[in-house]
């Protein structure tokens, strides 16, 4: 999972190692009461019963461009808040009719960006939003995902630039959250975080999506400051706004992992197992646990992680480094993924599993071209500061 994958842009109303030939050994549940997988949501549910309606009119006027834009935004909001790949599919399946058009309409082209963010084609959103821009100079939403694309990318002095142009664009709390957010990883992080925090307190009256944007990314800067009691704060401050969403879910579970409270994460994902992401960290608390339940659960991870590689799938490939090193022990197998991922994605996280699998397996060239980018980022983050070897 990756920043894009879940730096959500609210404001809109309107992200067992087999080789490339080996079979997946089939999944065998240990008992009838196992659950192997939970499904979206249930057919009785009442988005379930809309959204298949809106489907069988669409399949009734397979042409109206109105009906397919709205089926696939909300699928797409679906999916940024449950991080379930399977919205995007859906999402995409609205919009079928247009989707390999090379110039479709503009609300296409933004959802065809969007979903291929999701899914780190990040080159081929990147030319569907500067079409889009091309287009409308002024459009808000494709400067934000543009600026988010790139920062992923490393690329800060283009995210900047659009960061800049949001400025005529969008509120004030969302074009300042897109700036602060970028220098906090540039080599500004404290002086971001409090600007960022006493903006967010001028205006209370944001709305709750965007105010629990804001708070994660407050709840990030405090990690990566080791402002330990500010971190869980907002933390727990966002899930209170929405305590379903993915990416906070990942992040906090990450936090109490990192600060040796496994119990708190079984305890905040017993019920949000449903994707790779957040059952790779359900698994990692209950190793630390040392809970009879781990072997069950590293079987269920390997055949996911299986089944991914076998559809070339790299969404997922962080989580695929990270299960690899942690829970397989492989070191040098969890570089090769972890290298191939960093190729695509240039977050912090990123950088620290480039990290910890070149010490893992010793490889100082890694190492050392991990640490240049540090470098030349001005990147800052307490738990790097803590892996990096003194000279």
């Amino acid at each position: 999972m990756n920043r894009i994958s879940c730096t959500f842009l609210a404001f809109t109303a309107s992200w067992c190692l087999v080789t490339a030939n080996a079979v997946a050994v089939p999944y065998l549940p240990q008992s009838d009461a196992q659950v192997l997988e939970r499904l979206p949501f249930a057919a009785t549910d009442p988005t379930a019963r809309e959204l298949r309606a809106l489907r069988e009119e669409l399949a009734r006027q397979p042409h109206r461009l109105d009906l397919a834009v709205e089926i696939a935004r909300r699928y797409t909001e679906l999916g940024r808040v449950k991080g379930d790949p399977r919205f995007a599919g859906y999402a995409q399946a609205a919009l079928a009719n247009w989707w390999e058009q090379p110039e479709p309409p503009s609300e296409v082209l933004l959802l065809r960006a969007t979903l291929r963010q999701r899914n780190h084609d990040f080159d081929a959103a990147l030319l569907d939003l500067a079409t889009l821009i091309q287009r409308n100079p002024r459009d808000g939403q494709a400067r934000l995902t543009r600026a988010t694309i790139l920062q992923v990318q490393g690329n800060y002095t283009a995210a900047a630039a659009e960061c800049t142009a949001l400025r005529r664009l969008a509120p004030e709390l969302v074009w300042a959250a897109c700036g602060y957010g970028l220098a906090s990883v540039n080599g500004r992080l404290r002086e971001s975080y409090d600007a960022l925090h006493a903006l967010l307190a001028r205006q209370p009256e944001a709305r709750p999506e965007v105010r629990a944007w804001v708070l994660s990314m407050l709840a990030e800067m405090a990690a990566h400051a080791g402002l330990d009691d500010a971190a869980e704060a907002h933390f727990r401050e966002a899930l209170a706004i929405d305590g379903s969403d993915h990416y906070l879910l990942n992040a906090y579970a990450d936090w109490l992992l990192d600060h040796g409270r496994p119990a708190q994460v079984v305890k905040l994902l017993a019920a949000q197992q449903g994707t790779d992401a957040l059952l790779l960290r359900y698994t990692l608390a209950l190793k630390a646990l040392n809970s009879p339940e781990l072997a069950a659960h590293l079987e269920q991870l390997r055949a996911r992680f299986a089944a991914s590689q076998l559809r070339g799938d790299r969404v997922h490939q962080r989580e695929q480094a990270r299960f690899t090193l942690e829970l397989l022990g492989d070191p040098q197998a969890a570089l090769t993924l972890a290298r191939e991922n960093w190729t695509v994605q240039k977050e912090l996280p990123d950088l620290r599993l480039l990290l910890e699998t070149s010490l893992a397996s010793r490889d100082l060239a890694t190492l050392a071209s991990a640490r240049q980018w540090l470098a030349q980022a001005r990147s800052e983050d307490v738990v790097i500061n803590r892996l990096l070897p003194r000279d």
